[in-house]
């Protein structure tokens, strides 16, 4: 068959189980889970992949699930990623009532682009060059530190991210190419967005560490952590003027303990934070302002401090060739009109990381409406928000591997990593550490 043959067949199959990708979807998004507990949601994939009758191995990373759709001819392993977990939002009418879980980061809908992939390539591959992996995986949103921290303590897992932990893991060793999407909320209908990078973090936890005493009887008896804390977070505000524009950076903490008792002097309190910008480097320079602006506020008020550093994400490094080919498929099926190229975005994702390693694209999508993570978050265009982007992974991946996968094989060959995976895995090591400071320091 020809490139045009083998993609009207894709076509017509997506099509074809339009209704069970949808409901799929919705099903992921009535049961939303936390990252590395995502069971229900593996179930479904894993009842999918069946469907499709394809291998696939479970329980990577705990939770991720890798199918594969094998080709009868030689080539480069393409790997389509969806993320299974959700976000914490109590307050947004979707959310679970027991854990206030809720799909408002559109990973629901990136299953459905897997899912549709899936079946719009499993009667062609056969005629393509190479090997399509449909990769399930865990834990993108970074949460619940405590938690991880627990799985880390219980040897489960070693990085907090669930793409880092696939990497260690070797999960990635036979993937040559990676693809992602990502829902974004800014247009409501047929648009695709394509940002030329991404912020990288690292995430921070502290615990100011005072004495307790009576509030009201005897102040002066107690050390104040939350005033520690105070005077820690305007240490950082006041650098926020060292912060070069171009580097992005961003730091926004958050309050988890303020206390045990209005009637007590705080004698432990604890933040958790994200240090993000646009290189390695502006977020080492960052994070280094930040501890010294934790310690300071510790010093300031004769308290301890015990700063958690752990390796978030590396930004966004887009492969421009690749990316070419997907906007290719943007152009035919949504129009040239709606395919929008936004610069550099503030957010971080965990597939910023597989772009050091190997060529990959990650593009925002259209068809939601509402903040993401936010409480207006929601799906309004069906076809956009579940179909159409599996259209395009299947047209992309069958231009990639079509004709002896010339296009796929100049696209890995042009390829320069950033980091080998060693280097990768060190970074990530150096970029975790502990830390306390007591006044005699």
């Amino acid at each position: 068959m020809t490139t045009d043959q083998l993609k009207s067949l894709a076509i017509e199959e997506i099509d074809r189980h339009r209704d069970v990708i949808i409901d799929a979807a919705k099903s992921i998004w009535n049961e939303p889970e936390e990252g590395y507990r995502e069971y229900r949601t593996v179930r479904k994939i894993e009842e999918i992949y069946r469907q499709l009758d394809i291998p696939y191995q479970k329980e990577l990373a705990l939770t991720g699930v890798k199918g594969l759709l094998k080709g009868k001819q030689p080539g480069p392993t393409i790997a389509i990623l969806g993320e299974l977990d959700a976000v914490r939002n109590p307050e947004h009418a979707a959310a679970d009532p027991a854990t206030g879980m809720v799909h408002a980061c559109g990973h629901a809908s990136q299953l459905a682009w897997l899912i549709g992939a899936g079946f719009g390539l499993r009667k062609i591959i056969a005629s393509l060059f190479g090997n399509v992996v449909l990769f399930a995986v865990p834990a993108e949103e970074y949460l619940n530190l405590t938690f991880r921290q627990q799985l880390k303590d219980e040897g489960k897992i070693t990085y907090f991210g669930g793409k880092q932990e696939l990497v260690k893991l070797d999960a990635f060793d036979d993937i040559d190419i990676a693809m992602m999407g990502h829902a974004i909320g800014t247009d409501p209908g047929k648009a695709m967005f394509i940002p030329s990078s991404t912020n990288g973090f690292v995430g921070k936890t502290a615990r100011f560490i005072g004495k307790t005493a009576h509030a009201g009887a005897e102040p002066d008896k107690g050390i104040n952590a939350l005033n520690a804390f105070h005077v820690a977070l305007a240490a950082i505000h006041a650098q926020r003027e060292t912060f070069r524009d171009e580097d992005m950076v961003r730091v926004h903490p958050i309050l988890t303990k303020g206390g045990e008792g209005v009637n007590n002097v705080p004698s432990d309190v604890r933040t958790e934070m994200y240090v993000r910008a646009k290189t390695v480097e502006a977020i080492k320079d960052a994070n280094r302002k930040v501890d010294r602006a934790l310690k300071a506020g510790a010093m300031g008020i004769g308290a301890q401090v015990e700063i958690v550093n752990t390796p978030g994400y590396l930004p966004l490094k887009q492969d421009q060739t690749l990316l070419d080919v997907w906007v290719q498929q943007c152009h035919a099926l949504l129009g040239s009109e709606n395919v929008h190229f936004s610069g550099h975005n503030g957010a971080s994702t965990d597939m910023g990381d597989i772009t050091h390693l190997l060529p990959g694209i990650h593009p925002f999508i259209g068809g939601f409406q509402g903040n993401l993570h936010g409480n207006n978050f929601e799906v309004t265009d069906e076809e956009m928000a579940y179909i159409l982007p599996a259209k395009l992974y299947a047209l992309t991946v069958i231009d990639l591997l079509a004709d002896e996968a010339g296009l796929a094989r100049k696209i890995v060959q042009k390829f320069k990593p950033v980091l080998t995976k060693e280097e990768y895995l060190s970074l990530l090591d150096s970029l975790s550490y502990q830390m306390l400071w007591t006044e005699e320091q």
